[in-house]
């Protein structure tokens, strides 16, 4: 079992320590070490391990509303980072299906009506029905503004065509959350959001898309897809804010699912270290591979204060655009160099098809990119920075 001396830190409450420990056991006795699969293997496995956290009560943290299921009436973001944090420890996809639960409905907790809170939140929380968030398009990636995918009403309905990619849970989920151009106002001013049922007509999946780290990826195509009015959520033209208020409560989380990787990976490498015999020594006796296991240590200790202490600013109400930022910036680029100094340390072993740490390699190198790559973090924290200098100024 990775460190746990960081559950003893301020940032975390006795609930929250409870809440590891019992997770960590879960763990050990139900997800341990799933292997990667691809394909028809992929989709099954995760839709498995989404009955299965249902089944045990984990996916109600990731949703809002008491009344629907949620264990709280506000996500708990400490909740849920150490939740992915111990989840990707032990399994990647688990830690992908938890967080996609949360992701693909947290529209929903955060601007539902009660109607549609009530019709997809509690399947949600059982593990009954897969959510997926639907937000990128072939030429509008980070780029929001760019999007082509539109939405006009249509009498007592609306009307959806164009695409989206890169969408996970696509070819599985049992709705999508949808956003589209409905033309309020120019850029990102005039986008809305839609629940889209799965089986609802000028759906398509338009092609399956196989990733390093095997999950369910899709291309979503809309033709003249007609869903009731009822389906907008909010107000139109507000989706925008909707989407970004919805990557706000987990973008610390995927810093998180970094943090969790690299522990797991530094775990392997200490443990191959401590027993790989090398020139009649121990491969942890050479001082180039101390060395190596002190920055690995030492970056996991960075990247989990960066972590939790933007958990707990968020769960204190404060706004914390600049330190979710840092946090996925340096968690997510500290486990690529930690689990890239985990392979070297096992060598010729480090690339062989579902070795730890093989499978750690593929599982980190997407959290670089989705949900807002480094560079466009560094973009948000540079921003930010310069703000509160004017403001100082003013």
């Amino acid at each position: 079992m990775a460190d746990t001396t960081y559950l003893d830190w301020p940032f975390l409450e006795p609930h929250h320590r409870a809440l590891a420990l019992e997770l960590e056991r879960w763990a050990r006795e139900n997800i341990d070490d799933a292997p990667h699969a691809r394909g028809a293997a992929t989709d099954a496995a995760c839709i498995e391990l989404v009955r299965k956290l249902g089944a045990a009560n984990w996916i109600r943290y990731a949703v809002g509303g008491k009344d629907w299921g949620g264990s709280a009436e506000t996500i708990d973001t400490r909740a849920i980072c150490l939740i992915r944090e111990t989840l990707a420890r032990h399994s990647g996809l688990a830690d992908f299906a938890f967080a996609m639960q949360g992701l693909g409905s947290g529209a929903i907790t955060l601007q539902g009506s009660d109607e549609q809170k009530r019709n997809y939140l509690p399947r949600v929380v059982a593990g009954s029905a897969l959510a997926a968030f639907a937000l990128s398009e072939p030429e509008a990636g980070s780029d929001v503004g760019a999007m082509r995918c539109a939405a006009h009403r249509d009498g007592d309905s609306y009307v959806l065509d164009g695409e989206k990619t890169w969408i996970s849970n696509g070819g599985i989920a049992d709705f999508y959350v949808v956003f589209a151009r409905t033309g309020e106002a120019p850029g990102t001013r005039g986008i809305s959001a839609f629940i889209v049922d799965a089986d609802t007509a000028g759906l398509e999946i338009a092609e399956r898309i196989e990733v390093i780290a095997p999950h369910p990826l899709a291309r979503l195509r809309f033709s003249h897809c007609r869903i009731p009015a009822g389906q907008l959520l909010g107000e139109p033209g507000q989706g925008f804010k909707l989407a970004m208020r919805t990557l706000d409560i987990f973008r610390t989380s995927v810093a998180a699912a970094a943090l969790g990787f690299a522990r797991r990976a530094l775990d392997e490498a200490v443990q191959r270290a401590t027993t790989r015999k090398m020139f009649d020594h121990r491969l942890a006796d050479f001082q180039l591979t101390q060395a190596k296991l002190a920055d690995m240590a030492a970056a996991i200790d960075a990247s989990a204060l960066l972590v939790y202490r933007a958990a707990w600013l968020r769960d204190q109400g404060r706004t914390v655009t600049k330190e979710a930022a840092m946090a996925k910036m340096v968690a997510t680029e500290s486990a690529q160099q930690v689990i890239d100094a985990a392979v070297q340390i096992f060598g010729g072993l480090g690339v062989v098809s579902e070795v730890p740490v093989e499978r750690l390699y593929r599982d980190i190198r997407a959290l670089r990119i989705y949900e807002g790559a480094t560079e466009v973090q560094k973009l948000i924290i540079a921003r930010e920075l310069l703000k509160e200098a004017v403001a100082a100024k003013a």
